[in-house]
């Protein structure tokens, strides 16, 4: 039986089956020593490298994990920065076997909820536009709102990359006469796909300007309001099996964590905080010692 290369490389768990493709694409990987195209299908006895490396393939089925991460502004959704800031996947824990996905990404200046997952075919599922899995966000935005903005925003906006609208908005119009400290409102926004900056495109389209992001919820999974930025919980095997039906996935039988570690009592808040507290002064401590080097001699 043949499968679709990215759909081999996303369940070795190198990431999403988008990300697989680009690679592809971009000639990293090979098959039985050609370079792969896009449609290409493999067995079990393919020889599949990336990056010249052969690919060692996994027989045994990780469990499915999901993390949930509260990302502070100023974030990366890169796993690697050139020029050394932060990014979403620098205090994520260690995994035996494959590696951290990120289901969907937040611009830097956007906080709030993001999903991680090591199931490449799950991380799928929950971007791909065909299945319509809801994003939630709370938008505060400096502008006037009138009725019709809200009602224009729902109807649909044509955008530079096609149509786009709000299925819902919860908040009310700003007042008339409204002084200029009530024309920063808040409002609930969600919307079923997630293209680049589409939130805050939508808004700005009106004459409205954003001025705080937070995503709120992905699918069926809310983030968990006592959960410090800059900290990640994973969710237990009910919040993994929600996210799997939600994408008709079949349901995951075993689970990493106990019943406690999903819990967010006071004292693994407390622990949650200083980790990340210490995170931060160390990540400053070695952007000063790089500041101090140096200049090299050529």
């Amino acid at each position: 039986m043949t499968e679709k290369l990215q759909k081999v490389l996303a369940n070795q768990g190198l990431g999403s089956r988008r990300e697989m493709e680009r690679w592809i694409e971009e000639g990293r990987v090979s098959v039985d020593g050609t370079k792969a195209t896009l449609g290409d299908r493999v067995d079990h006895t393919a020889q599949i490298r990336v990056d010249g490396h052969l690919l060692s393939r996994q027989t045994e089925q990780p469990v499915c994990r999901v993390l949930m991460y509260n990302k502070p502004e100023g974030e990366l959704c890169s796993r690697h920065d050139p020029e050394g800031r932060d990014t979403v996947f620098d205090r994520l824990p260690a995994i035996r076997l494959g590696r951290w996905i990120t289901v969907g990404r937040l611009d830097m200046n956007t906080s709030g909820l993001l999903l991680f997952t090591n199931d490449g075919e799950l991380a799928n599922r929950l971007m791909h536009p065909k299945c319509e899995v809801e994003r939630e966000y709370a938008v505060r935005v400096f502008g006037e709102v009138t009725g019709k903005t809200l009602h224009t925003l729902q109807k649909g906006v044509e955008l530079e990359d096609g149509e786009a609208k709000f299925l819902t908005i919860s908040g009310a119009p700003t007042p008339q006469h409204a002084e200029d400290e009530s024309m920063n409102r808040w409002y609930n926004v969600t919307l079923k796909e997630g293209r680049n900056r589409e939130v805050r495109r939508l808004w700005e389209s009106q004459g409205v300007q954003v001025s705080r992001l937070i995503r709120v919820k992905y699918g069926p999974i809310e983030l968990q309001k006592r959960l410090p930025q800059g900290a990640w919980v994973e969710l237990g095997l009910e919040d993994v099996n929600a996210l799997r039906s939600h994408v008709q996935l079949p349901d995951e039988t075993q689970t990493m964590i106990n019943v406690r570690q999903g819990k967010l009592d006071h004292a693994r808040l407390s622990r949650m905080r200083r980790s990340v507290k210490k995170h931060k002064v160390r990540k400053q401590q070695g952007l000063s010692k790089r500041a101090g080097r140096p200049a090299k001699r050529k």
